[in-house]
């Protein structure tokens, strides 16, 4: 696998627009999706069975040099080794782009180079596991094009892919077609995925210039801290205590959850993959399929809720601040409860998506010019008083800080974002 290297001046940026294709596209997608997923279980299927007979005739004693011929691991290896065996056992890969192919290779390349990092220490963070097989109905459908005819048409309604065509989008694509037509922006490789509602295109490109820089609107407070959790999203506040902005978490998970129990309950009623009496798989009926269609939309719209809030909140906050200070948080660690209380509390932490604000801000904060500052994790921002420095005892249902030193009350959050802010005054020396 080799990595693009970005030109100076140049930033990497995505484009997603919504997909309109006709029946016979939608078609031809889910053939390109299938493809590559073929040619990934294909060849981890062979990986596997490569690795299976050399531990055996290494068991045997079996020498070094007799032993079964090693399988690389590279996304260049595979696909030789894709390439001589394609004609038997897919002599049907001619109807779909060789992308599609690549798109399912690839994966299992940077899979198994992800579980060897892992697995000899060279990779940070939790253990990563073997690649696995991809089943045809839990996997999420997508396909990345990286060569071909790969544009955005001039009509600003409609993106040409390899072998699928020219395809209708829901929105206009005028942000990115502007750039390109300028000349300062580049397509890298287009992905099409599909998020159990509908299909979209995600183009990744290179842009050049600035981005929001110029267009970025600057507070009075260039210096805020940035609390977040599950009962406000967001809690934004100056060094010298001011509360800018507080955003309420849109919870947009535990409000559907009266739909996904009527729908679970009804799929649980209905025949589905898996017979519990025999223990063995059968076909679904046609109504499981459809309330498992409704389900997986249901999800989409959650996801788009909370997706929309956080490009929403962060986009706001890189445009308006100069320096923005987030916690270092576990969210991982955090999510490890047991107990029918702590489960619930688990759901909203997922449904926060916490961990996804320092991500969006890192780069939208380039994007603007502006700093992002991360606290340490073990910084105690929730516990010091912000007037006195006292550290106090605090538990999680206590939403208002009383310092132990007699201080004023006042909102534990906001108390948090105010600690945060300070911490950079002496980094920045600003107030």
């Amino acid at each position: 696998m080799t990595t693009f290297q970005i030109p100076d001046g140049w930033t990497a940026q995505a484009y997603r627009f919504a997909l309109d294709p006709s029946p016979s596209q939608e078609r031809a997608i889910r053939s390109h999706c299938g493809a590559a997923r073929f040619a990934h279980n294909h060849m981890l299927a062979l990986v596997k069975a490569v690795i299976d007979q050399r531990s055996s005739e290494r068991s045997y004693g079996v020498p070094d040099n007799e032993m079964t011929p090693v399988l690389g691991w590279s996304l260049a290896a595979l696909r030789k080794k894709w390439n001589t065996r394609k004609n038997t056992v897919a002599p049907w890969w001619a109807e779909n782009s060789k992308e599609a192919y690549n798109s399912g290779l690839d994966g299992l390349a940077r899979g198994l180079n992800a579980w060897s990092a892992s697995r000899s220490g060279v990779r940070a963070g939790a253990k990563i596991g073997f690649p696995r097989f991809k089943p045809k109905h839990r996997v999420v459908n997508s396909v990345r094009f990286t060569t071909g005819a790969i544009r955005v048409n001039l009509d600003r309604h409609h993106v040409t892919l390899p072998v699928l065509g020219t395809i209708h989008t829901h929105e206009s694509t005028r942000k990115l077609a502007r750039r390109i037509e300028a000349g300062t922006a580049r397509i890298l490789s287009a992905t099409v995925k599909y998020d159990g509602q509908r299909w979209y295109c995600a183009f990744a490109v290179i842009v050049e210039g600035k981005h929001g820089g110029d267009r970025a609107r600057r507070s009075p407070h260039p210096v805020v801290g940035v609390d977040v959790g599950v009962k406000d999203l967001l809690v934004v506040a100056a060094a010298d205590g001011t509360e800018i902005e507080r955003v309420p978490a849109p919870k947009p998970l535990t409000a559907a959850q009266t739909r996904l129990r009527v729908l679970q309950r009804k799929a649980a009623r209905q025949q589905g993959r898996w017979d519990q009496t025999t223990e063995s798989r059968q076909d679904p009926s046609k109504q499981w399929v459809r309330t498992q269609a409704r389900i997986a939309k249901t999800h989409a719209r959650v996801a788009n809720i909370r997706r929309n809030e956080l490009h929403a909140a962060t986009t706001r906050l890189a445009r308006n601040h100069a320096v923005i200070v987030v916690e270092d948080l576990n969210v991982a660690g955090m999510s490890r409860r047991g107990g029918a209380y702590k489960q619930g509390l688990n759901r909203a932490i997922g449904d926060a998506a916490l961990g996804r604000i320092r991500t969006l801000l890192g780069y939208k904060t380039t994007w603007n010019q502006a700093r992002l500052v991360t606290a340490d994790r073990w910084f105690p921002s929730i516990r010091t008083c912000s007037r006195c420095q006292a550290i106090t005892k605090l538990a999680l249902r206590d939403r208002v800080y009383h310092c132990r030193n007699g201080c004023p009350p006042i909102d534990r959050d906001t108390n948090a974002a105010i600690n945060l802010a300070r911490l950079t005054l002496q980094v920045t020396g600003r107030t």
